[in-house]
């Protein structure tokens, strides 16, 4: 399969064109979507390490309908950060032969170096080719084992004077909301919380070529799309939600550490923000502070989390450095702060990745923490009075050959560690873990394309030295036709609960396959042993968790997310049978519009008559939303939608109403 690329820059933009032939065009799996949505069908792509360090690079892809997905790949820790939106054009067509996909990528959303001769930039160029078996062709090779990516890109020399604009970006935006709601549903009647409209205006300005300052007054924090369901039932922790909130997201990799000591997802209602982001030779920074009318605040410990928030307002700032070195690697340091009335979390430390070749790497973070709560907050929820400090340390080291994988883990953590800026739900434990395995790689001529045999354990202790949890597993994954994965995983273990430590054992099935274009099929099987949290004992859980991506037609597209699990006693009595279901239908018009109707169910019924607390018999909880989206680019959008949620229990009749609303939101993107 020849894929031709050209590639040229004029100054103000890099265009890139994929001339893409198939031997078989009718095969060829693409599928109008929203961006970023696109990663099961053929694509093409160019990514860019525009520093020439081997560290960060911006990655541009788009499948044959012009389908945008970007992409900042952050290389240190291995992460791909896809809610990064750049602004760019992209344009696809179909042909008798193949494919051809344009891009047209402005200088001004890429950061790089301010010389005046010719600059050095590491990139590769991609075609994705999904059939039977999944092919990535590449005009560079990408060696097993090594344990970077970047450091495997081709190098492009050129763009001698290049001198980015010093763009300012400016989005004012609107959101406007008519909402219905009662505290109480069931006993007070809903009723009308009024009309609510809210105007913004968020500023990008680009300072010198590698920093970038970002201001929002009354800021767009909106958020229009539903989170993705998650069952809460016999669950200790608190659930974790991703961000998805523009001002946040941009330049968000400059604040990642090993530990997540930065979830910017805390910051939950505020009046303006700054952030500043910026790279100057080997030095990384990034500096974010809002002012925030809600405070959110998330108690850990080594058992289980609770959450809650003040209405009080308060300040949060964060800092971060970093320092490159030769071959990947770096020193950093993070400063978080929260300052409110009576409320104050103070967060430091440093941290380190030392590559010290291409199979071995080690990571190290330390971190301090100082806190008070208000008096009231503190009693309520069991939090010590007053000042109190913590620490936390997390160590790891990764081998990495073509054939063969290892991973050793260290962290721990005071039981009165902190870090509210963030999302860390467990402290007041030390857990060490170690895993390993070997890889088998298929021929064209074998059936399978990959053999996984792996096996890991983990040990956690409270901090007194008394055991908190122990697990083994010994795991097998075999890869092939139809794009297929299954996974096979025997795991035994012990777990602490209320004071007691309770034995398990588990068998874990995974399966996932593609039997043609635009069908996906998952399913997820854990049968054996669970401790019931609840009341302090192990049962008998069988939980299945299959999931449904169909592309009906090339416009329709339907998700569907389902959780069955049934926990019982060891005498065969029902604990509780749970149930979640997560469907979204979505009609794409085209690149630019859809309409999704998105529909979330949980119902749980339990057994009272085997809780040790009063629990109630049954309740559900349904949430639905119909959106309206329409985006020339990721700032200028038009969002109309409706949601509403009704929830059923013991007190109630049937499902009652708790809240509706309506709402609009319009963005528009200027460039200055």
């Amino acid at each position: 399969m020849q894929t031709v690329v050209y590639l040229m820059e004029d100054g103000e933009y890099i265009y890139v064109a994929f001339d893409a032939s198939d031997p078989r065009p009718e095969e060829i799996r693409a599928f109008l979507r929203d961006r970023d949505t696109a990663w099961a069908d053929d694509f093409v792509g160019v990514s860019f390490d525009t520093y020439n360090d081997e560290r960060r690079a911006f990655r541009f892809f788009a499948n044959p309908l012009g389908v945008q997905m970007d992409v900042i790949f952050d290389d240190v820790n291995d992460f791909n950060d896809v809610s990064w939106d750049a602004i760019w054009e992209s344009a696809g067509l179909i042909n008798d032969t193949g494919f051809i996909v344009e891009m047209k990528i402005p200088l001004d959303q890429l950061r790089f170096q301010n010389i005046d001769g010719d600059q050095t930039w590491n990139y590769t160029l991609v075609r994705v080719y999904p059939r039977d078996r999944r092919h990535r062709l590449s005009n560079n090779p990408r060696e097993r084992g090594r344990n970077c990516g970047i450091c495997q890109f081709s190098k492009l020399r050129g763009f001698k004077g290049l001198k980015p604009s010093r763009n300012i970006e400016i989005v004012p935006t609107l959101t406007v909301s008519r909402s219905d709601r009662t505290d109480d549903p069931g006993i007070v009647p809903i009723a009308s919380a009024g009309t609510d409209a809210e105007a913004g205006v968020s500023i990008r300005w680009g300072i010198t070529p590698d920093i970038t300052a970002n201001f929002a007054i009354n800021p767009d924090f909106s958020q229009v799309e539903t989170d993705a369901a998650q069952l809460d039932v016999n669950n200790r922790f608190a659930l974790f939600f991703p961000e998805k909130r523009p001002f946040f997201l941009e330049g968000s990799d400059y604040f990642r550490t090993p530990l997540q000591a930065v979830f910017t997802r805390t910051v939950a209602d505020p009046e303006f923000g700054v952030k500043i982001t910026g790279k100057r030779g080997d030095h990384t920074f990034g500096l974010f502070a809002a002012q925030d009318e809600a405070t959110n605040l998330l108690f850990p410990g080594p058992l289980e989390s609770s959450t809650t928030s003040l209405e009080q307002s308060n300040t949060a700032i964060v800092g971060r450095y970093n320092r490159g070195f030769p071959g990947a690697s770096s020193v950093g340091g993070l400063v978080t702060f929260r300052d409110g009335n009576g409320y104050r979390n103070l967060v430091a430390g440093l941290d380190s990745k030392w590559r010290i070749n291409d199979r071995n790497a080690v990571r190290i973070q330390v971190l301090h923490s100082e806190t008070e709560y208000p008096n009231s907050v503190a009693v309520e929820f069991e939090q010590p009075l007053g000042r109190f400090a913590g620490d936390a340390v997390f160590i790891d080291y990764n081998f990495n050959t073509r054939d063969w994988f290892l991973s050793l883990r260290h962290s721990q953590s005071d039981s009165n560690f902190r870090a509210d800026s963030g999302f860390i739900a467990r402290v007041g434990d030390k857990t060490e873990s170690i895993n390993g395995g070997h890889i088998w790689h298929g021929g064209t001529a074998d059936w399978w394309t990959s053999v996984y045999l792996w096996s890991d354990y983990e040990i956690s202790n409270f901090e007194s030295g008394q055991l908190l949890g122990e697990n083994a597993s010994l795991s097998l994954g075999v890869g092939g036709a139809m794009q297929s994965w299954t996974e096979f995983n025997f795991r035994v273990g012990k777990e602490s609960a209320d004071g007691v430590v309770f034995d398990y054992k588990q068998l874990r099935l995974f399966g996932e396959f593609s039997p043609r274009a635009g069908v996906t099929l998952a399913l997820f099987v854990k049968v054996g042993e669970q401790i019931d949290f609840s009341n302090a004992r192990v049962g008998n859980q069988r939980l299945f968790r299959p999931r449904i991506d169909w592309n009906i037609s090339r416009h329709l597209l339907l998700r569907l997310r389902l959780v069955m699990v049934k926990l019982e006693t060891k005498d065969g009595r029902e604990i509780f049978d749970a149930n979640l279901a997560d469907m979204r239908m979505t009609w794409q018009f085209n690149l630019r519009s859809f309409l999704r109707l998105s529909i979330q169910r949980q119902d749980v019924d339990r057994n009272q008559s085997v809780y040790a607390d009063a629990v109630d018999a049954q309740s559900i909880q349904v949430g639905r939303q119909l959106l309206y989206s329409y985006k020339l680019n990721p700032q200028t959008v038009f969002f109309l939608g409706y949601s509403d949620n009704h929830v059923d229990d013991d007190a109630l009749d049937g499902l009652t109403t708790s809240d509706r609303s309506l709402f609009m939101k319009i963005g528009y993107a200027w460039s200055l």
